[in-house]
């Protein structure tokens, strides 16, 4: 019975995930990531030419420069995280964690863009706003396949919890094995 149960699961669950249609092929997510560490390692070349010397000088916050160093430090795990993404494209805890890494570091970034303006340089503050702009993108192409690769997730839990249920059911009703007597 067992046996029967992990064929139909493993017959059943890849004609489900086929029938939902939602979920990005593993080419295209690839691409998706290809297109985010060339995103990340532009921002990084862009954020490097922040002089937060020069900041400081025009009398800007420290919290501008620990801001600035925190962003470097989200970035780079971003990078980490669209990397592990990358060996395993189905793993939704890898997705959410790329999300939400991107998140965290455009919000650190906001703030980093408007001391640039106001302590640094104006036009260096709009690239760098440029360039987390372009990345919109592929944000928003990451969260649909996260929440494409949710409803899939859900799907196959579904089905594999019916299947269990039934195989519960089908070994409640079976007889008791009569036992042999001497």
């Amino acid at each position: 019975m067992k046996r029967a149960l992990l064929v139909l699961m493993i017959i059943a669950i890849p004609h489900l995930a086929a029938q939902t249609g939602g979920v990005s092929s593993e080419w295209d997510v690839r691409r998706l990531l290809d297109a985010l560490v060339v995103q990340t390692d532009h921002l990084k070349s862009v954020i490097a030419q922040v002089k937060t010397d020069a900041m400081v000088e025009n009398g800007a916050p420290q919290t501008y420069i620990s801001q600035w160093k925190t962003a470097q430090t989200e970035l780079t795990y971003l990078q980490g995280s669209v990397e592990s993404l990358a060996k395993q494209p189905e793993r939704l805890p890898l997705a959410l964690d790329a999300f939400f890494r991107m998140q965290a570091m455009e919000s650190t970034l906001a703030s980093v863009f408007e001391g640039m303006r106001k302590y640094q340089n104006p036009a260096l503050a709009d690239l760098l706003q440029g360039v987390v702009n372009e990345n919109s993108t592929n944000r928003d192409r990451l969260r649909q396949y996260i929440q494409d690769l949710s409803v899939q997730k859900e799907q196959e839990f579904q089905l594999a919890d019916k299947e269990a249920q039934r195989c519960r059911a089908t070994l409640l009703h079976e007889p008791a094995p009569r036992e042999r007597r001497k």
